[in-house]
């Protein structure tokens, strides 16, 4: 589920991965990765992504945040 929660920060900032990676320091692979749930990920590095997205951390453990609904870590699209 923490890979749905980056992805969904990432898009309502309107970033695309390449452009979010070098911002991370890493590759657009990396953070696919990431996204898919395909590699392990660290808390700093889950800080950094929502940091770089304007969000803070909490709002991926509490998903308490109005702009974000659990409907949309259900939906397939983002």
């Amino acid at each position: 589920m923490i890979g749905k929660a980056l992805k969904y920060m990432r898009k309502t900032q309107n970033l695309k991965q390449d452009v979010l990676a070098k911002q991370l320091g890493t590759s657009q692979q990396n953070l696919s990765r990431y996204e898919n749930e395909q590699r392990i990920i660290s808390f700093d590095t889950i800080e950094n992504i929502a940091h770089n997205c304007g969000y803070e951390i909490y709002f991926i453990n509490n998903i308490t945040n109005d702009k974000f609904k659990v409907e949309d870590l259900k939906r397939k699209d983002i």
